[in-house]
This record gives structure tokens, sequence and C-alpha cells, in this order.
């Protein structure tokens, strides 16, 4: 894995010739896995998401529909089924259609058409800088986003409890150039109905980034927030990790202050509450890793490291050339500044 050394620090000449990652519960260098950022799902996962994407292909939206309203009013859930099926429907959402066709009044089935409408929206787009994307699509990306607003608002007014909608409006907003004001009447609305909810604080932060309708202020504001607010069990403490993610794409790196120490605990203290079989959590659990080395944590970091196990196939490590070596210099730099040897229970 390592060729030719890159760096001659000390951390990377210690990971080279002096470190035992088995000594610190952790898995040999040799069964690092680039592959994914986590297990794999698990078998009845596959098979659910196999079933529907064959059902709905043959236009049987009926399957979708109870996918959906299986979830009941846990929120967080049934967002991210309506982003499941988001993502089937891309290459033929016929079969939506067809729900909203049988279904009229049926409030799952306009989130979703208004969720497609978006992302359509985006795939015009493209993810470039504004300056980038040529004035026809740009065109198309200005007029479909209004669209999927317009049909988000239509699908609110067929069960005003329910927040999907209102995550589809949040997530169109600032595509949409809406001023902080009227972006504040929509968070108005989604936390009503739904305060702690996952993505549509993902998407808050989105907007309040300095590079849409806010800045560095604004955006860490907002995640400070999330941390205080975040109940036992859910992963939102997480806002603050995607706000610092942010600020070193725009800034680089920087020492973390005494505040940023303080949060980081909190994050850490807060995920651990989280179900080991969420499937938010690999991802989150490799930021966290990230941050807290930064912030010279470094028994905290092992920790995460030793809960990761060999997966390294996430951000921050996929940013670089070589994955491996960049999460297993972190791992090292963890362990030989942490409290010393640890045998510990390693996670696969």
């Amino acid at each position: 894995m390592w060729g030719p050394l890159r760096f001659l620090r000390p951390d990377a000449l210690w990971a080279r010739y002096r470190f035992d990652p088995t000594a610190y519960g952790l898995p040999r260098r040799d069964e690092l896995d680039t592959g994914r950022s986590g297990p794999a799902l698990p078998g009845y996962r596959v098979r659910e998401i196999q079933a529907l994407a064959d059902a709905t292909r043959h236009g049987d939206w009926q399957a979708a529909a109870s996918y959906v309203e299986a979830a009941g009013q846990d929120w967080d859930t049934r967002w991210s089924r309506t982003e499941l099926l988001e993502q089937i429907a891309r290459p033929d959402s016929s079969w939506v259609d067809a729900w909203r066709r049988e279904r009229p009044d049926d409030c799952d089935a306009a989130t979703l058409h208004a969720l497609v409408l978006v992302h359509r929206a985006w795939a015009i787009r493209g993810s470039g800088y504004a300056n980038t994307v040529p004035p026809a699509r740009m065109a198309q990306f200005g007029a479909l986003l209004p669209e999927a607003i317009d049909a988000a608002r239509e699908a609110a007014a067929l069960a005003p409890q329910n927040p999907g909608p209102w995550v589809v409006m949040i997530t169109a907003a600032r595509g949409a150039r809406y001023s902080p004001y009227r972006f504040q009447q929509l968070w108005t609305e989604l936390v009503a109905r739904a305060p702690h909810h996952y993505d549509g604080h993902w998407q808050a932060l989105q907007f309040w980034c300095a590079k849409w309708a806010g800045s560095d202020a604004e955006m860490l504001s907002f995640a400070r927030k999330a941390v205080r607010n975040a109940p036992e069990g859910s992963p939102l403490a997480a806002m603050y990790l995607f706000a610092l993610q942010e600020l070193e794409a725009r800034e680089g790196k920087r020492a973390p202050s005494k505040d940023s120490k303080a949060l980081l605990q909190q994050v850490a203290d807060s995920l651990r509450s989280v179900r080991a079989d969420d499937e938010r959590l690999p991802r989150l659990r490799h930021l966290l890793a990230y941050h807290l080395g930064r912030a010279d944590l470094h028994d905290a970091a092992l920790e995460q490291f030793r809960l990761i196990g060999l997966w390294c196939g996430a951000e921050p490590w996929i940013e670089d050339p070589n994955p491996a070596m960049s999460f297993d210099l972190a791992r090292t730099r963890a362990a030989r500044k942490s409290a010393g040897p640890r045998q510990a229970t390693r996670q696969r």
C-alpha cells in the first residue's frame, strides 16, 4: 500500500516501521478496504430495494406507496424512503405519474413528484459553478425549480402534518435564489412539523453556506444549534461536521478553536446514542474521526477508528489519491498520540 513514502513526518515513519494496528484494536493495514464507507447493506435491505425497483419498473406503484406508508410518522424514515423512490424513478418516472393519477389526494405521491422535479432540475444544471453552466441549461434549471416548489405546496395542502413537502421546498430554495427571509418562512413551517428532521437540516445548512445565501458565521451558528438540540438517538449533531467540511473546502485547514474542540466532543457523545445499524452512521464516523484527530482529541478519534474498522472508502479519505494511506496515517496519528494500546473488539 505504501510504496515510496510521501511524507517523512514522524507519524508516517512510525506508521511504517513501528505501528502495530492490532495492538490498538484496529485491523491490519492489508485488510483496509477502500470500496465502501462501512459494511454492505444487510441482505434483507438489498432484497427490499431490488423488489421495489422491479415492481416500479413494471408499473406497480402500489409497492412504492406501501413502502412509504409503512414508515408512519417517523418523518426521517419516511423521507429517506421517498428519496430512495426518487432514485429508482430517475430512469423512468411514469409509475410516479400513474400513482398520482390513481390517487390525486395522496401526499406521498405528490411529494415524490415534486422531489423528482427538483432532482431533474439539478441534473440539468450540473454541479459546476454558475458561470460554467450554459445559458440554455441554466434557463431550464430556473424554470423547473419554481414548478417543483409549486408542486410541493400542492402536496403540503394534502397532508398538513407531513414535513416532506417542506423539505422539498427547502431543497429547491437555494437554487431558486430565495432570500433569507423567504427561506426562513419555509424553515418555520418545516420545524413546526419535524423540529429535528435530519435531511431538512442538511439542506438548510447548504442554504446558509457562504457559497449560497449565507456566510460562514451563519452556517456555523446553524450547525452549533443543531448540536445543542440533537435528541438522543438522532445523528443531527453531525451537521457540525458538514459545516467543518465546508469551511475546509473553502478556506483550507486551520487550527481548531477551543470552542470547536468542545463541540466535536459533544458530537461524539451524541452519535454514541445512534443505533449501530443506522445507515447514515458509517459516513459520519469517518468525518468525526478526521476532525477529532485534527483537534488533537486523539483518544476520541481512536475510538471512532475502532468503530469504523477496515472500511476507508469515504470522505475525507477518498479526496486523497491514496485513500488507504490517508486513512492509515490518520489512525496512526490517533494511536501514537493516544493514552496507549488498548485491545478492543473490532467492527466489521
